[in-house]
């Protein structure tokens, strides 16, 4: 285990709140043990952490290191290492894609997903465009996660959105009965009618989405019909 981590476990031990860490816990359905630090103060901790190892100042991911705090069980580890990677996106190698994959399929459960897709997989593609065939793979893998990251990597790139990929994705996917995949539909298509609202209910009334998909993706739709 590196100094840096083993630093950052000192830190984080320091703050450990047992009376905080079951009902966090808890609302993960016990998937993961937490050490009890809520999200502000964990975001506290970390600029504390980083601004004392200049660890995000890396010319690259300090691949070692962030091994060693996703193997940790404690979940704010795991927040910690989605956030340094997320600050360090103007250093990713075409490389690391194969380490964002192994960050999606362990440890996974949406709340880790749903950081790593947006804010780590979509700016590698933008950065290697060439690589966007991999998410054409990860749509149609047999790991669910993969899958989630596939439709949700696009949710926060508006109007430069890949709008026949994202649909392309939605529809290979809309017969799934996994509820993770059906929301994550859902929640693409909703935000994406911010920006195409048009093209969103066209989409929605054309294909035969479930109930869950077609109800979240219309929420922004409805709620600007009804003046909300």
């Amino acid at each position: 285990m590196t100094n840096e981590v083993e630093q950052l476990i000192r830190l984080f031990e320091s703050h450990r709140n047992e009376e905080q860490a079951g009902p966090m816990s808890a609302y993960m359905k016990h998937h993961f043990p937490f050490l009890g630090i809520k999200s502000p103060l964990r975001k506290e901790l970390t600029r504390t952490f980083l601004n004392e190892t200049l660890l995000h100042k890396e010319s690259e991911l300090p691949i070692s290191a962030l091994i060693d705090m996703w193997g940790l069980p404690e979940r704010e580890y795991h927040y910690t290492v989605i956030e340094i990677v997320a600050r360090m996106k103007t250093r990713y190698k075409e490389e690391d894609l194969a380490f964002f994959e192994m960050l999606i399929t362990t440890q996974s459960w949406w709340d880790s997903v749903d950081g790593i897709a947006p804010n780590v997989i979509g700016h590698y593609f933008d950065r290697f465009p060439h690589e966007r065939e991999v998410a054409d793979r990860w749509a149609v893998h047999e790991n669910m996660w993969l899958r989630r990251t596939a439709i949700l990597h696009q949710l926060k790139k508006k109007k430069d959105t890949d709008e026949d990929r994202l649909f392309h994705y939605c529809r290979i996917n809309r017969e799934d009965n996994e509820f993770f995949i059906r929301k994550a539909i859902g929640w693409a298509l909703r935000e994406y009618s911010k920006t195409a609202p048009e093209a969103v209910e066209h989409f929605i009334e054309k294909e035969s989405l479930s109930p869950l998909s077609k109800r979240e993706g219309r929420k922004h739709l409805d709620r600007v019909k009804k003046g909300v």
